[in-house]
């Protein structure tokens, strides 16, 4: 793939791809991906907690399957968004059939998805801010649930050192974990990689990812205001408008880039343990030059980070929220004896194009974790999730501070990013200055400390 060309985005993937996905698997009984569901004809039940667009994404992957599933319960912070999703999900032919959801198993709140968990279900689809979701998968795993969470699964040192004790807890209960990185479920990046590993393209010398592109939506406080029918606290706020907040999203290096960085540890994970492949040392610069205003809070529109690895070899990586500018999604590894996209293209001494199928990894990761459900085997991506979203913080704690970080560092000393308490009344992290924006809390290299 040439530099010139753009993979299309996730939220692309979806729009030319859902009514295919949902219609042809549940209505023409497709089989969906490499392999059928499990055998086993018990109900497993699910929950979704965090009904945003990804959340509502993720659950209609999951009901995509074909398998005996019912989503039996909702949780989200604000009551129209899980009122608004069940009735989404109800209204349509090709889920109404997998919903079983009575308004006493709608919950919204704060602490709501502490209800819809104790609703006697097995799987737990979480896909709410990211900030908060190691919070969420350790109260999953601790109530002795399956998970499927979305990417990034944290936003900061406390958070990553949270998620590899609840990894811990789900190895040792035997619970099978997913995670929302679906190009490990997307054949042409399987193939491709493992021709990688095994010499397509020589020593790999270096690589270069990339997530760049014009931004993604803002929700304004008037408009929270007229949804609620009052003055939203600043919590409120700032949780309705997550995107923009580090505590929330990590910044969009973690919250997209994220993508492109795990495709990067992967193609240098020979040994097929997780835990082993990522950057030890990172520097970079990154700032905001457009992403001006009230609402936008306080994140870049531009990182660009250097990474190293333990062998010393490098990751060169970009991701840009500006219009009108270059906007790759891709990955590209350069070796010794040629070079590759990792999604199915491979120039070199050993030139090769995927030719294979080409399958909705969105569902496709979902079938590979009921799978493993109902068959017992044991699946565990919660150590991937873990590690590749804390390579997109340490790129952002690079990014934000000029300075060279060190991994281990980086794990053991990273600030929280984390309010002290969560409640609608409660103080966020940061707060609005005399002009009613977040200016002043925007990183400035040479000043804000990595650790």
């Amino acid at each position: 793939m040439s530099d010139n060309v753009t993979r299309p985005s996730r939220r692309d993937f979806l729009k030319s791809s859902a009514a295919v996905s949902a219609g042809a698997a549940l209505a023409g009984g497709l089989s969906i991906g490499r392999s059928a569901h499990a055998a086993g004809g018990d109900v497993i039940k699910a929950c979704l907690i965090g009904c945003g667009g990804r959340g509502q994404g993720a659950i209609r992957n999951l009901l995509n399957v074909q398998d005996n599933i019912k989503v039996v319960a909702v949780a989200d912070a604000f009551e129209s968004k899980a009122k608004g999703a069940v009735k989404g999900l109800q209204g349509e032919d090709a889920y109404k059939a997998k919903v079983d959801i009575p308004d006493d198993r709608i919950f919204w709140g704060l602490d709501s998805y502490k209800k819809a968990i104790a609703c006697g279900i097995d799987l737990v689809v979480t896909a709410a801010p990211p900030g908060l979701r190691p919070i969420h998968y350790k109260a999953a795993v601790e109530a002795g649930k399956h998970v499927f969470m979305e990417k990034p699964c944290c936003v900061d040192a406390p958070g990553f050192r949270s998620l590899m004790e609840t990894n811990k807890l789900a190895e040792q209960k035997g619970l099978k974990v997913g995670v929302g990185l679906q190009r490990h479920h997307e054949d042409r990046y399987i193939e491709t990689i493992k021709r990688i590993h095994d010499g397509a393209i020589g020593d790999v010398m270096f690589q270069r990812v990339y997530w760049n592109g014009g931004g993604v939506w803002v929700r304004t406080r008037e408009q929270l205001a007229e949804q609620l029918g009052r003055t939203p606290t600043e919590m409120e706020y700032q949780v309705n408008n997550w995107y923009y907040f580090v505590w929330l999203s990590g910044d969009h290096i973690c919250e997209q880039h994220i993508h492109n960085l795990d495709v990067a540890n992967w193609v240098f994970n020979k040994s097929g343990d997780p835990k082993a492949a990522h950057p030890i040392e990172a520097n970079g610069m990154g700032g905001r030059q457009v992403r001006k205003g009230k609402d936008v809070g306080q994140i870049y529109d531009h990182h660009a980070v250097e990474f190293t690895y333990a062998d010393g070899t490098k990751v060169f990586s970009q991701c840009r929220h500006i219009p009108n500018t270059w906007s790759p999604v891709m990955e590209h590894a350069h070796g010794t004896k040629g070079d590759s996209n990792c999604c199915g293209q491979i120039d070199g001494a050993a030139k090769w194009r995927y030719k294979g199928k080409n399958v909705n990894p969105y569902d496709q990761e979902h079938v590979d974790l009921l799978k493993a459900i109902r068959s017992g085997e044991k699946y565990h991506e919660g150590w991937l999730g873990a590690v590749s979203s804390f390579t997109a913080v340490f790129g952002r704690m690079a990014t934000y501070s000029g300075q060279v970080v060190k991994w281990d560092d980086a794990v053991a000393k990273g600030p929280d990013e984390m309010p002290k308490s969560f409640a609608w009344d409660a103080e966020p992290p940061v707060k609005p200055g005399p002009d009613g924006t977040y200016e002043h809390a925007v990183a400035v290299p040479g000043v804000y400390k990595a650790y």
